[in-house]
């Protein structure tokens, strides 16, 4: 049977993060194994990715007798190896579906809002870390059973050993991408889900406050998913600063009910982003406008 983390452990890779409004959300950062766990899986659904994207191509091969299918097949595998932390990670999730599985996403480690840039930064390195060594690796290993020098394999394999390890000997447990991008990868805090926040507190039996349409135009969707954090992590040092500033801000009486204000301007503010969505209007966060999705 398993040996639960002990409490040293746990409290290693316990970090403080704060946000823009002064919350310190106390995240958890992920483990070694929790990450190459994630990765395992990303992995395994490419693998199933790549697999159909080669019957494709080999049938449009057949048909055209073209050999330039084969350029088609590297160059598609090389966008879905990249495309597919990138584009993933640039999500509201801010994480791959590997991650999602696991407990995982990625967060900017100043407490800012995650940009596109720093995603591109370290996924990009994961070429240099991952795949260029992999594919490095077996071109010498076919070179060297071909009578190439069997040097070239064991230094391949000792590029690869290194960036592999580097997380171990860190205490942020970072990658060379994490450490170039600026970011950590961390625990999503297991408890309510956004709607069911949402939906718990449209089903009070407590009278629900209202809200101005100016009062809830102060935030959008960076600062509804903070909120929701709060809300999850249940901290009531974040609850009344968040409270705070929402009142302050949004020119609110002080009821002394903190949680029952952060449930329901969160289940207000909720329910404008997406009536605003729904229209094609979508606002990340509140030094933005509203923008039409193209």
């Amino acid at each position: 049977m398993a040996r639960p983390p002990s409490r040293v452990s746990i409290a290693a890779l316990r970090r403080r993060f704060i946000t823009p409004e002064g919350v310190d959300l106390n995240i958890e950062l992920g483990s070694a194994g929790a990450r190459a766990g994630a990765f395992l899986l990303d992995g395994i659904m490419m693998i199933a990715v790549l697999v159909v994207l080669t019957i494709a191509i080999g049938m449009m091969a057949m048909a055209s007798q073209s050999v330039l299918m084969l350029g088609l097949w590297i160059v598609g595998f090389f966008i879905l190896r990249n495309g597919w932390f990138t584009l993933f990670e640039m999500g509201a999730r801010g994480a791959t579906p590997g991650k999602r599985i696991v407990g995982l996403r990625v967060v900017a480690r100043d407490g800012a809002r995650l940009t596109g840039g720093a995603v591109i930064a370290r996924n990009a390195m994961r070429e240099i870390e991952v795949f260029l060594p992999i594919s490095y690796f077996f071109a010498s290993v076919g070179a060297m059973l071909t009578g190439g020098d069997i040097l070239l394999p064991l230094l391949a394999l000792a590029w690869s050993m290194i960036f592999l390890f580097f997380p171990l000997f860190n205490r942020d447990r970072l990658r060379v991408g994490d450490l170039l991008a600026g970011t950590w990868v961390v625990h999503r805090a297991k408890a309510q889900l956004g709607h069911d926040l949402a939906a718990s507190a449209a089903e009070s039996t407590r009278p629900r406050r209202t809200f101005s349409n100016a009062q809830l135009d102060l935030y959008g969707i960076y600062e509804l998913q903070t909120l929701e954090e709060v809300l999850r992590g249940g901290q009531n040092d974040a609850i009344v600063t968040v409270a705070a500033a929402i009142r302050r801000k949004a020119d609110i009486r002080d009821d002394g009910d903190d949680y029952g204000l952060l449930s329901d301007y969160y289940a207000a503010l909720c329910a404008r982003l997406e009536r605003d969505m729904m229209v094609g209007l979508r606002r990340e966060d509140k030094y933005s406008k509203a923008t039409r999705a193209a």
